[in-house]
């Protein structure tokens, strides 16, 4: 069982933000989200990490929604185990899926910005698979299906 309250967890949290998280804000990255906001995009960020780190951070760049691991709590309290279907490479189609039938949205003309091979499969799945400061693997396969390439740093 976690040691820590909600409330103390926030303020770790908020200290995280304030101390690495701000530090790594790219005013590229920040101006490309401007850009789809401003175009009446829906963003929703897919991650691998968990809702607990990736929550705050989702909020602050004003992403509309947000599919991330999930972690157990039982009375309130993190146990430190993972619960539901992790949101890491086929299990973002799931709960992608999952998401688009709960909601009034589907991928037509949809984008979706990766640096990494393990999101392939939802790569192939969007509109405009755009390859972002990417491994090499990726890379090296967007060259293949001539996707857009681009750095934000």
């Amino acid at each position: 069982m976690a040691i820590y309250s909600q409330d103390e967890l926030n303020e770790l949290h908020q200290k995280f933000m304030d101390t690495v998280i701000s530090d790594m804000m790219l005013d590229q990255a920040k101006a490309l989200l401007k850009k789809h906001k401003d175009q009446g995009d829906y963003l929703l960020i897919i991650t691998a990490t968990n809702e607990f780190v990736t929550g705050p951070i989702a909020k602050y760049l004003g992403v509309d929604d947000l599919i991330a691991s999930q972690c157990e709590k039982i009375d309130g309290k993190y146990t430190g185990k993972p619960c539901g279907i992790p949101s890491f490479q086929d299990g973002k189609i799931t709960r992608l899926n999952e998401w688009l039938e709960s909601n009034p949205m589907d991928l037509e003309g949809s984008y979706f910005y990766s640096d990494s091979h393990n999101d392939l499969p939802l790569l192939k799945m969007v509109s405009h698979p755009i390859v972002v400061d990417a491994d090499e693997t990726l890379t090296q396969y967007a060259k293949q299906q001539d996707w857009d390439i681009i750095s934000l740093r």
